[in-house]
């Protein structure tokens, strides 16, 4: 048989094993924070106020009141005021078509619903990234805020159809409800 050479186990110090849990954790810790970093950030939509009915397709074009901000708080945008909406044919609010969006405003709208108001944030890299608008306020690589009511939506051939409705109603003299009040000013 062959002999084992027995070598002592020593003691460990008082303390130590405590200072390698912590080692432990800290590492653990560190990891999760440089995983966290790293991790891309996505389109948020917080409900403020709920809607009702179907959501925006990435064909749609809605009509929104909504306020941009950058992270600071500072305004960079706002929709335009129109004087009213076209009864029968438009809604009020602003009318943008998603076609042509910021790639996060199309994946936060189509997230929302027909009379709800919403809270979006956009990370830059789903906005205009390293390449902002010329003459705008927003950096390159700005993580953008928005404050949308989403006041309804039709698909961009209805709409494309109620603006020559709208254009031949015009040029048989029957002028738009908004047209008579700017005339009137």
């Amino acid at each position: 048989m062959a002999e084992i050479t027995r070598v002592p186990i020593q003691k460990i110090a008082k303390g130590s094993v405590t200072k390698i849990w912590v080692g432990v954790l800290a590492s653990i810790a560190l990891g999760l924070g440089f995983a966290w970093i790293s991790l891309p950030k996505t389109v948020e939509v917080v409900e403020i106020e709920s809607g009702s009915g179907p959501n925006p397709a990435s064909t749609d074009v809605v009509f929104v009141k909504y306020v941009g901000k950058l992270p600071d708080g500072s305004e960079f945008d706002r929709s335009p005021e129109l004087p009213a909406p076209v009864p029968g044919l438009f809604p009020d609010g602003y009318p943008l078509p998603l076609q042509g969006m910021i790639p996060g405003f199309k994946v936060g709208l189509s997230q929302m619903q027909k009379g709800g108001r919403y809270e979006l944030f956009i990370p830059a890299d789903q906005a205009y990234g390293d390449q902002p608008p010329p003459q705008s306020q927003i950096a390159p690589g700005t993580d953008l805020m928005f404050e949308i009511e989403l006041i309804d939506f039709m698909s961009e051939n209805d709409f494309e159809r109620r603006i020559g409705v709208m254009q031949q109603m015009m040029q048989s003299g029957g002028t738009p409800e908004f047209d008579n009040e700017a005339n009137s000013q």
